[in-house]
């Protein structure tokens, strides 16, 4: 059975029905001081257990998840769409945590094991003490895409130039190359433009994920003469006017998966995390 968390349902019913597996109709109390009860009320010899964790609440609730579907089922999988924290993969000062770490070795106790989808770095995964594997979904994302004239894909930093080969790939055909990217801290980053010719050229900006959409306006300013300009990634958080930006910047068209379910979501990543369950 697909065990869904409340940030992650439509994703876990694409996943059911791709999988031909019952979704559980999981269901939710709050006790008055604010804590949350979870009941998975479905049995089953295996559990799926689906859910980004987007926020703190998320990660809590994941746990509980986990744990009420171990009481149903033999088995418990743990598919982090999009995994929190991810990003904090070593301590950027003495005397700070490796977050990554310590979410996974959490989710760890309550899963036999885990997938998660286009983490930041793939050596999160290390970081569990169960098996733990990465889904690349970044394919999908050619599909929502319009017909593109001499397309150029583009990768944000060098980090990212895999991602949007991936995505070329999966297109049919286009270039790819990628901006050198300096980051000072989480807001300041200065961006070297690529040496790439985009005027009267479909431009599409890939990335892992978009968080604030800083990074992207910036990079976007970089480019000469673009006909159309179309941001992609696997994972749309789009934080606070991060959208806005990518507008003002003269982005046409957000597209993103259901990792994180959002309006630009407009594909699901089911299909290739059903293929590696």
């Amino acid at each position: 059975m697909i065990v869904p968390g409340s940030a992650s349902q439509e994703l876990a019913a694409a996943l059911a029905a791709e999988l031909d597996e019952p979704l559980a109709a999981v269901e939710y109390d709050w006790f008055a001081d604010g804590e949350t009860l979870v009941r998975v009320p479905d049995s089953a010899e295996r559990a799926v257990v689906v859910a980004s964790t987007v926020s703190d609440a998320e990660h809590v609730e994941l746990l509980q998840l986990q744990d009420a579907a171990a009481s149903r089922a033999s088995e418990v999988v743990t598919v982090l769409p999009y995994m929190g924290y991810a990003r904090q993969d070593e301590a950027f000062d003495p005397g700070q945590p490796v977050s990554a770490r310590a979410m996974a070795r959490s989710i760890s106790t309550g899963a036999d094991r885990v997938l998660t989808v286009n983490p930041h770095e793939r050596s999160v995964c290390d970081f569990f003490d169960v098996p733990c594997a990465a889904v690349d979904a970044a394919g999908r994302l050619a599909e929502p895409l319009p017909a593109l004239s001499d397309p150029l894909f583009l990768s944000p930093d060098a980090g990212a130039v895999e991602l949007a080969r991936t995505v070329r790939d999966a297109y049919g055909r286009g270039e790819t190359d990628y901006f050198e990217k300096i980051r000072h801290s989480d807001t300041d980053v200065d961006v070297r433009p690529s040496d790439a010719d985009t005027a009267g050229r479909d431009v599409v900006l890939v990335d892992d994920i978009v968080a604030t959409g800083s990074t992207m306006s910036t990079a976007i300013e970089q480019l000469s003469d673009p006909t159309r300009v179309f941001v992609t990634c696997v994972h749309p958080m789009l934080a606070a006017n991060a959208r806005t930006k990518l507008a003002t910047a003269g982005v046409e068209a957000v597209y993103g998966t259901d990792t994180i379910e959002r309006a630009a979501s407009a594909v699901s990543v089911a299909p290739a995390v059903a293929e590696t369950l």
